[in-house]
């Protein structure tokens, strides 16, 4: 379980990408063939990376689609987790150790 806060990947992109590259927001926007807010909604955390965006992504940057939605699921799961909502869940699995009657 990841005790850490992992950075959105919005922040991986602008840090070890765009920046490095001097590439701008529209620039980048440009070469993915997506509208400029689109990036600019994943740059700063109000969007998420989707599927056809890992791709983009992958193919643009030299990476792999899998990194983008690592980087997604791991930044998800970590607010869910912390969210203070109380779910209500039917448990369906029983332990092996429960002996049933």
């Amino acid at each position: 379980m990841l005790q850490f806060n992992p950075p959105h990947p919005g922040e991986i992109l602008k840090a070890d990408y765009l920046d490095p590259l001097e590439l701008s927001i529209t620039d980048a926007a440009s070469g993915l063939h997506i509208a400029r807010k689109n990036l600019s909604a994943i740059i700063n955390g109000r969007a998420g990376v989707s599927s056809e965006m890992a791709l983009r992504l992958s193919e643009a940057f030299n990476t792999t689609p899998e990194l983008w939605l690592n980087l997604q699921t791991n930044y998800d799961l970590w607010k869910a987790r912390r969210a203070p909502i109380k779910r209500k869940v039917k448990q369906f699995y029983k332990s092996p150790n429960v002996k049933l009657a």
